[in-house]
């Protein structure tokens, strides 16, 4: 919010007393989840939101002004898009030597086009990086000579971006917005320049074509709210709690934000250490217990592991004021307590985190480790390991995400949240799809209109179209301290007001990186090596953001390299490291257990979970909470 503090805002000294004081929680569930007497003791109240400063009608007009652009933006700041291209356009008209290569090398490019005869240098078939143009009709003319001049237009333009004096940022915008025009003006998208298109529209006598067009009528519907959404229709077909989150468990904590799962056991004997799960706050949980064949949390309960799972509330207007420092406590650290009620608090925890809830999870380690932890937890289970998955704790390198975070632009978004109270699930999808537009956009539709082929749904896609919101004050403060200030890897990001270091964790780490992660990029995650001295098992798997994730044993082609770096060893390249590092081929999930079961206890007599502690049936209640936008 525009006239909220930051990262540098602290509650004034005698906050911390007075939420010691207050134990009520600040907003209870409904009176037929309310927790029993016996149960896992209560949250510490919220604090009061803090007071906003009035705002004047001219600030008023401006930002009304500026979040009416959005539908038009994807949620991307004009002005920080216009300045790019400034400095790009700007800089190139005052240069004529740069203009004259870029004349060359337009010519030349232009002259290999008109000459190409489908036997260029360009890989062909399956070879040819661009999925696109794998099809063998694409070598023969005039569709070979199509294909040629897009891929030399690409190559133009990634020299064209760059001109001497620009920031380097701006030249990576550039270059960018340059490839997301192309991805919409290729060949590839075009009936009449497409051979697999118009073969296939011949094959089926216009069948397909015709199939398209309704499809393509049906999203215009859905668009303008006459219908539903095809995608999620489809969606709807994986009902959550009966064809996905079906692992069998119950609530055992509930307050405002979150709820926690403990999952029964499948096996006679369990590790008395148990492993505690973190999602990320932008997803639903259960992309971590999918269907059963695919579900991480069933796998870890059949290995013999006794697993509580984090599940974020979906936040509404009223918690626009939700903190940082609030994930912390009501998810982790409450978490933690409760686990420590229901176990025993002297019984070390496996603890997981998940891209944005690995980040959380590090604060957490890290700040429990400083001399005086974090006031009031000082009697929390240990944690015995933590493990990080597709988790960023350096934000030097974000990937593409990146390119569009700096002041200008957590500005606009702090407009766009600040009457809503947060940022919408439909808003963060927007982006995703901007960023990977060839994939998620026109790749999708030219299936879907021109080959008349609707995706069949399955699980993983049935989650991605269960949105969450995000609140406005702790999505401000999220991305000014980590994306903006990078203070986690700088030391000086602040829980409660005092600095955490990532170099207090002892815990031996485990941590996983994607080799196709455009949210997390691998070698963005694996500078954790760089933050912490601990011992560290890097894995790096084949597969995405995602995918790459939801990796179970038998899934077919996939593979993962994984090596251990001693505590204080040596820092190794991320490339030199994947270049030494053992391939194997399979699913992580195995080396992951084994890797929890050598730092865990003997087995011992599986117990059920006690029913005073129950406060219903997995996977509860807020985990069902859906928004229209």
């Amino acid at each position: 919010m525009a006239a909220s503090k930051l990262t540098g805002h602290k509650r004034p000294r005698g906050a911390t007393a007075a939420r010691k004081a207050r134990t009520a929680p600040a907003r209870t569930a409904p009176a037929r989840t309310a927790r029993p007497a016996s149960a896992v003791p209560g949250p510490l109240a919220m604090p009061r939101p803090t007071e906003l400063p009035t705002e004047t009608p001219t600030q008023r007009l401006d930002r009304v002004w500026h979040s009416s652009l959005t539908p038009f933006t994807g949620g991307l700041s004009p002005i920080s898009i216009g300045l790019a291209w400034a400095d790009w356009a700007w800089r190139l008209g005052a240069s004529p030597g740069r203009q004259l290569e870029l004349a060359a090398l337009a010519t030349q490019l232009t002259r290999e086009t008109l000459q190409s005869d489908g036997h260029d240098e360009l890989p062909v078939g399956a070879a040819d990086d661009d999925p696109r143009f794998r099809d063998g009709a694409w070598t023969a003319w005039p569709f070979s000579m199509l294909r040629t001049g897009f891929r030399n237009a690409e190559a133009f333009w990634r020299e064209a971006a760059i001109v001497r004096g620009m920031t380097a940022r701006h030249a990576r915008q550039t270059e960018f917005f340059a490839r997301q025009w192309l991805g919409m003006m290729t060949p590839a998208n075009w009936l009449p320049t497409n051979p697999v298109v118009l073969r296939e529209a011949v094959a089926s006598h216009g069948l397909r074509l015709a199939q398209g067009a309704q499809h393509w009528v049906e999203d215009l519907a859905a668009a303008a709210g006459v219908i539903e959404s095809p995608a999620l229709a489809a969606a709807k077909r994986f009902e959550v709690g009966r064809d996905v989150a079906v692992t069998p468990g119950k609530v055992v904590l509930r307050n405002r934000l979150i709820e926690l799962i403990r999952y029964e056991p499948l096996t006679k004997t369990v590790r008395p250490e148990p492993v505690f799960m973190i999602p990320s706050w932008i997803m639903k949980y259960y992309i971590l217990d999918l269907s059963p064949h695919n579900s991480m949390v069933r796998y870890l309960v059949e290995q013999g592991h006794t697993v509580y799972m984090l599940s974020w509330r979906n936040p509404d207007a009223s918690d626009r004021e939700l903190t940082m420092d609030d994930y912390l406590r009501l998810g982790v650290l409450e978490s933690l307590r409760a686990i420590g009620h229901l176990d025993d608090r002297r019984t070390p925890v496996h603890a997981m985190g998940y891209c944005l809830g690995g980040t959380l999870l590090a604060i957490a380690a890290a700040a429990l480790a400083r001399p005086g932890g974090v006031d009031a937890y000082d009697s929390l289970p240990p944690m015995a390991t933590v493990t990080l998955l597709a988790a960023q704790t350096d934000f030097s390198e974000p990937g593409e995400l990146g390119l569009f975070i700096d002041e200008g632009q957590v500005n606009y978004l702090r407009e766009i949240t600040q009457s809503q109270g947060y940022l919408t699930g439909e808003q963060m999808a927007g982006s995703f799809q901007f960023l990977h537009s060839r994939e998620l956009v026109w790749t999708r539709r030219m299936r879907e209109y021109l080959m008349g082929e609707r995706e069949q749904p399955n699980d993983l896609m049935a989650w991605n179209a269960d949105h969450t919101r995000m609140p406005a004050r702790m999505h401000n403060e999220y991305l000014t301290a980590l994306y903006l200030r990078n203070t986690l890897a700088m030391g000086t990001y602040r829980v409660e007001g005092r600095a955490v270091s990532l170099r207090a964790i002892r815990q031996p780490m485990f941590v996983v990186g994607t080799e196709r992660d455009h949210v997390s990029p691998w070698r963005s995650v694996y500078q954790l090596h760089h933050l912490c001295d601990a011992e560290m098992t890097f894995v790096l798997t084949s597969g995405g953001h995602n995918a790459g994730i939801v990796s179970e044993p038998g899934h077919a082609n996939r593979h993962f390299h994984v090596a251990t770096r001693r505590a204080h060893g040596h820092w190794i390249e991320p490339d030199a490291w994947q270049a030494r590092a053992r391939r194997h081929d399979g699913s992580w999930w195995p080396a992951w257990h084994e890797w929890l079961a050598r730092r865990s206890s003997p087995p011992r007599r599986a117990r059920p979970i006690p029913a005073e502690a129950a406060l219903g049936d997995a996977p509860g209640t807020y985990v069902l909470q859906r928004y229209t936008d």
